[in-house]
């Protein structure tokens, strides 16, 4: 569980900040006068009367930092506080919602295809070269000019395009002109 966490962490860095910065704006710009409006219109002690919430709530919709201000009066400040929970829940249950959502589902997502960590900290550079020779995945390099045995083995199934990556890539990297052949099981 614990990758899962870290995963969506990392992948929603910068949209959490985000998100925090719009949960802020709303409630200036749209809960703020949306609290003033509630207030206004149920505090006559008739019951809800909609003409006075629109007028209050259009006036204070303009003015939002106006409004922001108003709503820390005695007057409005616990209707606010009250519209305040109930949309920072909702935004909250729908922020929860999406983070759930955006979880990697295995430790392995957005890790490069066909290559291991088999090695770290250079390692692997004893035997590969880090930027020239046949590429065998991201940063690592079979080098042509290898004394000793560099035989490949290629692994794959039919139509996986192993002659095509490894085979062409070699003689492509040789700076000759050459024919090649390709017949049912070999290369000539």
């Amino acid at each position: 569980m614990g990758y899962k966490f870290k995963g969506a962490v990392k992948k929603y860095k910068g949209k959490i900040a985000a998100a925090i910065i719009l949960w802020l704006v709303l409630t200036i710009v749209f809960i703020c006068p949306l609290a003033l409006g509630l207030r206004d219109s149920l505090y006559e002690g008739n019951g809800w009367n909609s003409a006075n919430f629109f007028e209050t709530f259009g006036n204070n919709i303009v003015n939002p930092f106006g409004a922001f201000a108003k709503c820390f009066s005695a007057d409005y400040l616990g209707t606010f506080f009250d519209c305040f929970k109930f949309y920072t829940l909702i935004y909250a249950i729908f922020m929860l919602i999406g983070f759930l959502k955006g979880m990697p589902k295995n430790e392995y997502e957005n890790i490069e295809h066909g290559s291991s960590d088999w090695s770290i900290n250079g390692e692997q550079y004893k035997i590969l070269s880090p930027d020239k020779g046949i590429i065998l995945a991201e940063k690592n390099y079979l080098p042509v000019d290898k004394r000793g045995n560099i035989n490949v083995l290629v692994v794959g199934g039919s139509g996986s395009r192993k002659i095509r990556i490894l085979c062409y890539t070699k003689c492509l990297s040789m700076f000759r002109f050459l024919r090649i052949y390709r017949s049912k099981r070999r290369i000539i």
